[in-house]
């Protein structure tokens, strides 16, 4: 860390001149950064009042009435009851007049003044003065653990003067120390003073690191504590665990009334609901609360899973049952009816009906075909009982074979007109089915060539 003792005009360093390794009891307790140091005020006149630091960040002020060329970081000695004492410059200038308006303190004779800037044998004379603390320390703890006083003592302030020594303690009880004043002052030989401190206190004086790494902040800017509650925790949706919530002190860590302002303002939105809401699928309990995103988390008894909504969907089910209404679900008043199958798919109905029709009417029987002109028509072939076996002869040795889903017929017919008259084949083949009744007809041969005798034609066709 950086030395915080000061520099002077010339960019050295002033005060302790240890360049960052002060023997003060750290330049890092209760600094104070002087913005308007380098600032010229319109005032003639500086403020003459200083603020001191003593040991373990103890701050005093003091009348500057030698009117004393002062930096901050320069050791001083000062004017305390009975004595003198050795500080050192924290803070001067429009600041601390701020400082006093702050902490209502009035300037009057009541602040005592700064004799001189301290010399090199008052510091020397001050390190002798200072090793005294620790051996007292811990004889005046064997002296109450003797006495079994309910007392916890905790540092020890010498007085540069070497006449003086201020006892720090903490208690939970008020505690009767005459009986140990007077076996302190007959030990070693000083006036005692007891003064009792918190437990805040007591952590800021000790120093230590807190469970955000950085030093305390009662140890290092932190001068005045206010009072934490529990509900501070409560606003912000922390848990209520005491060893989380406590900080070395033991009690509430005072940084949770940093941010509370804030969350009490956000918390302005966010409705408040004292029990679960009520739905057609169950009751849904609040579970988590999201402050700045202004996002609520509910969940059903039955379920683990949790359904975030935000705040004016919450507001919407709450007025609902207020009116005695219950939507459907937690996202959803009332849930779609869906649409019937049929009724989506009837286009397609009338379309297998349509066709449907068209082929009962197709799949009716047709008569079989009469004589054409004069001639005589020849017998029609049976129909075969078994559709997938169709065997029909006929002379010659021809033999036709016809597989299908419906009616077959085959007809051969030879007619012979005239004996000087060319022959006249006509033949036809026809063929009915069930599926739509296609007919073909086809193989008319007629030519000039000579009569000739057909075998087949004065004999009907075999029939099976």
């Amino acid at each position: 860390m950086g030395c915080a003792c000061g520099t002077a005009k010339g960019g050295k360093t002033a005060g302790c001149n240890n360049n960052g390794a002060c023997g003060t009891g750290g330049c890092n307790k209760m600094n104070v950064f002087d913005w308007l140091s380098n600032m010229e005020m319109p005032t003639e006149e500086r403020f003459n009042i200083v603020e001191v630091r003593f040991k373990n960040g103890r701050k005093e002020f003091h009348k500057n009435t030698e009117r004393l060329n002062l930096t901050t970081g320069d050791p001083v000695i000062v004017e305390v009851p009975n004595g003198h004492h050795l500080g050192y410059v924290s803070m001067q200038g429009e600041l601390v007049r701020l400082q006093m308006q702050k902490k209502k303190i009035a300037d009057d004779n009541e602040i005592k003044k700064i004799y001189r800037i301290a010399q090199q044998k008052d510091l020397d004379k001050y390190e002798e003065v200072k090793k005294r603390e620790l051996p007292t320390l811990y004889r005046t703890r064997e002296i109450i653990r003797d006495l079994k006083l309910g007392m916890k003592l905790s540092d020890i302030e010498y007085q540069a003067d070497n006449t003086k020594a201020t006892f720090f303690y903490s208690a939970d009880d008020r505690v009767d120390f005459r009986e140990l004043i007077k076996l302190l002052a007959a030990e070693f030989k000083i006036r005692v003073e007891m003064r009792q401190i918190s437990l805040r206190q007591e952590a800021g004086r000790l120093g230590g690191i807190g469970v955000c790494g950085r030093e305390l902040c009662c140890s290092t800017w932190l001068g005045e504590f206010k009072n934490v509650a529990t509900s501070a925790a409560r606003y912000q949706n922390l848990s209520l665990n005491p060893s989380k919530l406590s900080g070395q002190c033991g009690r509430l860590k005072c940084c949770l009334n940093y941010e509370l302002e804030t969350y009490i303002d956000a918390l302005e939105d966010i409705p408040k609901v004292e029990g679960p809401l009520l739905t057609e699928k169950g009751e849904a309990t609040l579970q988590k609360t999201d402050i700045f995103r202004k996002i609520m988390w509910f969940g059903f008894r039955e379920e683990n899973t949790w359904y975030p909504l935000n705040v004016a969907r919450v507001n919407e089910i709450l007025q609902l049952n207020r009116e005695g209404k219950k939507p459907a679900n937690l996202d959803k008043d009332v849930i779609e009816e869906k649409a019937p199958v049929a009724a989506l798919n009837s286009d397609l109905q009338q379309m297998d009906q349509k066709y449907k029709s068209k082929s009962k009417k197709k799949k009716k029987k047709k008569k079989g075909p009469g004589a054409e002109g004069s001639g005589a028509s020849q017998p029609n072939q049976q129909q075969p009982k078994n559709p997938n076996q169709n065997p029909n002869r006929q002379g010659g040795g021809q033999q036709q074979q016809n597989r299908g889903q419906g009616q077959q017929q085959n007809q051969n017919q030879n007619r012979n007109r005239g004996g000087g008259n060319p022959n006249q084949n006509r033949g036809g083949n026809q063929n009915r089915g069930g599926n739509q009744g296609g007919q073909n007809r086809g193989n008319h041969n007629r030519g000039g060539n000579p009569p000739t005798q057909d075998p087949n034609a004065t004999k009907p066709p075999a029939q099976e």
